[in-house]
């Protein structure tokens, strides 16, 4: 078994718990949030989603254990009032970004996409880290997400790469400013989520054939991987400022998309 050391420089057993904890997930309700909304709560937390409109557990019952509220990251106001409101809490995980098909190309005839873009993931994530902090208890975290594009350019995907790179250099510079409260990204690769709901099914099985085939982990990731690999960050008290690639190995084959 792992060890860590306590207040005293004692060896004590590494444990994964997050019991009287409070967690707070942006854009909990789906996907690679929910995977961390249901691990915090595995792990003994209570757990707050925050997303643009409140679900009811008739239409979702899945999400019975978890407080809602309503946030748009993209209002800054309504960041500051949400964790205003909210109070003190233990740790953040923001994974809202924009919807499938606001991504802006570099020669688009306009910049709205690219402006829409950065608004809801870099400045969406800045709004949450700054207002969160304030209400941070001591030993809490902060946990970002971007995606294998901030390392792996694609024709079309300019506004994406540029607003992954530009939140993990944040989490790095917040890691620092923020001290002690911990700052870490998480990376993912290809994750079967709601992210892919403008494709067939068919398209969709295909893909995942194609990543069972090539990559390294031989399956496609699950909201329930980053779930783990964010638990790993917020109850680990010796990581931050850094970026945890959870990719199944994308990054070292050809790219199947």
């Amino acid at each position: 078994m792992s060890t860590t050391l306590n207040d005293r420089g004692q060896s004590s057993p590494a444990v994964l718990s997050l019991s009287g904890k409070k967690v707070v997930v942006v854009g909990g309700k789906t996907g690679i949030g929910l995977g961390i909304a249901r691990a915090a709560y595995a792990a003994g937390a209570s757990v707050t989603v925050a997303s643009r409109r409140i679900t009811s557990v008739e239409e979702r019952p899945d999400l019975v254990n978890y407080e809602q509220m309503i946030l748009d990251v993209r209002d800054e106001g309504a960041v500051r009032e949400a964790f205003d409101t909210i109070g003190s809490f233990d740790h953040l995980a923001v994974t809202a970004g924009p919807e499938f098909g606001s991504w802006g190309n570099f020669m688009d005839g306009d910049m709205r996409g690219v402006r829409s873009y950065l608004e809801g993931k870099f400045f969406g994530s800045w709004a949450c880290a700054r207002y969160a902090a304030p209400h941070l208890r001591q030993g809490g975290s902060i946990t970002l997400l971007t995606g294998g594009l901030a390392v792996r350019p694609k024709i079309g995907f300019s506004a994406v790469l540029a607003a992954f790179s530009a939140v993990e250099s944040l989490s790095g510079s917040l890691a620092l400013e923020l001290a002690p409260t911990r700052v870490n990204t998480i990376r993912p690769g290809f994750v079967d989520t709601e992210l892919w709901k403008n494709f067939s099914a068919e398209e969709r099985e295909a893909l995942k054939e194609k990543v069972r085939n090539s990559f390294p982990a031989r399956h496609a990731g699950t909201g329930d991987d980053i779930g783990h690999a964010a638990l790993f960050l917020m109850t680990n008290p010796y990581v931050t400022g850094t970026v945890i690639e959870v990719s199944g190995g994308e990054n070292l084959v050809p790219s199947v998309f």
